[in-house]
């Protein structure tokens, strides 16, 4: 069943309002090489590449229930698939991830008597698929978030910690980079003077130059930090953490940990 959610949480399944999926096709990722030129040089300098857009094309049945009704399922079509914001779509056999959509052009149901078949392009702009869940969402098969294939770790890794040492384990293809993707990083522990938090497998830093007590809460959160919902992104170091493919050992220096979270949704090609 393919699953459409809107951005305020509205959850339509498909097939209970009288819609078949045919087909879900998802395009290969599509690189943009970036590249430079020197005069007197031959060739170009690979200056790295990034994911571009990518494009889905979702085949669908509609069955109305008479005649009479087939002009007001299309009307409710047109309702579900509009576009003047974007929607997650979730492909019936890829449950456990969702696409970030828009709709990139026309479509028109072909009516056969209550039938009606339509083909509908969809634009992600992100280039990549997200998990449902997140880190922190039980991993459990019965919760309905997760699908095999998606590297999901369920006994060895765990999200919340309270020592200074230990692995956060990112199990999507791809790099988490708070800049671009969510990353809620939530921190109670107690200081006189600064924490830090490094990623030895990447080699990057966060610190805070300030006092914790165990009545505060650090959040960082994407490119933001706070401190009791206060900014306090002029009182650290103005660097942040990624997170790669697969283990990421964490440690933490100058505090000591009561809780440490790390939030985030594993990303996908």
């Amino acid at each position: 069943m393919t699953i459409i959610q809107r951005l305020n949480g509205d959850t339509h399944d498909l097939k209970q309002l009288g819609i078949r999926t045919k087909n879900f096709i998802v395009s290969s990722p599509d690189y943009v090489h970036n590249t430079e030129s020197l005069e007197g040089r031959p060739g170009a300098i690979d200056m790295g590449s990034t994911i571009g857009p990518r494009q889905i094309t979702c085949e669908f049945k509609a069955i109305a229930y008479d005649m009479a009704d087939f002009p007001l399922m299309r009307d409710e079509i047109f309702k579900l698939f509009r576009s003047d914001e974007a929607f997650y779509i979730i492909d019936p056999k890829n449950p456990g991830k969702r696409w970030l959509v828009k709709v990139s052009g026309t479509y028109e149901l072909d009516q056969k008597f209550v039938y009606g078949d339509f083909s509908v392009q969809m634009v992600c702009n992100k280039g990549l698929a997200e998990s449902i869940g997140t880190s922190l969402s039980p991993r459990e098969w019965d919760v309905n978030l997760w699908q095999w294939g998606m590297g999901i770790p369920y006994d060895d890794y765990e999200y919340e910690h309270t020592t200074s040492n230990f692995t956060i384990y990112n199990a999507g293809t791809e790099t988490i980079d708070p800049r671009f993707n969510d990353l809620v990083i939530t921190i109670k522990a107690t200081t006189s003077d600064y924490i830090e938090i490094i990623n030895k497998t990447t080699g990057e830093t966060y610190r805070y130059n300030g006092s914790l007590t165990s009545n505060d809460t650090l959040i960082i959160d994407g490119i933001r930090s706070t401190k009791n919902s206060l900014s306090v992104f002029r009182d650290t170091n103005k660097k942040l953490l990624t997170l790669l493919p697969g283990p990421n050992d964490i440690e933490v220096k100058g505090a000591t940990v009561e809780r440490i979270l790390f939030d985030f949704r594993f990303l996908y090609l």
